[in-house]
């Protein structure tokens, strides 16, 4: 039986292609400039975090508690929402589903949820980290970080990490959208065009739906 939630964006962007042929980190997004997509894959530490590893497992999926009550067009979960700030060198957020500019999302408890702790510290790249905006307003909002963020322990509830080098690799193509006020240089935001669960522990506390 699954321990850790196993679960995914699908994403697409336009911006520099990698160096090399193989996607190992080995490289770098020097390329030329074209739309991509590519998969990050996330492991979430349902064991350490719990409630805030359901709460970014539901809404991976497009069935979930706020799906049903959806008007036609209506954004329910993350698939169809966009990275709307990518700052190179320190991270890429999402997961605004209602509004697409960082002042939205929600979470499945309720619009915001406490902090649950911070036993996990940002002490490597790749890692996924609650935004917020202040102590315990957790909604749906996310960054995953490209360096050591030391300086957000005890602010930000870390509850997942990338999964795998492509997807480390995908995720610095992604950060080479951004610019150091968080603006997407290119065409359009990168969009998560599909999300999803692959592994889940069992969990009775699941929404049921």
């Amino acid at each position: 039986m699954a321990t850790q939630t196993k679960c995914y964006f699908d994403v697409t962007w336009e911006g520099p292609t990698w160096s090399s042929a193989e996607k190992t980190l080995s490289g770098s997004p020097s390329g030329k400039v074209q739309k991509q997509d590519g998969r990050i894959n996330f492991v979430l530490y349902d064991d350490i975090v719990p409630d805030t590893a359901r709460n970014f497992r539901h809404l991976c999926k497009d069935k979930n508690i706020f799906s049903k009550n959806a008007k036609g067009g209506e954004l329910t979960g993350y698939k169809g929402s966009v990275f709307h700030r990518v700052i190179p060198s320190f991270m890429l957020q999402g997961g605004d589903f209602t509004r697409s500019n960082g002042t939205g999302g929600k979470s499945i408890y309720s619009e915001k949820f406490p902090d649950e702790n911070f036993s996990k510290k940002h002490t490597k790249p790749f890692l996924l980290s609650m935004a917020n905006a202040g102590p315990n307003t957790n909604g749906s909002q996310f960054f995953v970080t490209t360096i050591v963020t030391n300086w957000l322990d005890g602010k930000h509830v870390v509850f997942g990490e990338v999964a795998d080098e492509e997807s480390k690799v995908n995720v610095k193509l992604i950060e080479a959208t951004g610019s150091s006020s968080g603006s997407i240089k290119y065409g359009s935001k990168p969009t998560i065009v599909g999300a999803g669960v692959t592994e889940q522990p069992n969990d009775p506390k699941e929404p049921s739906v």
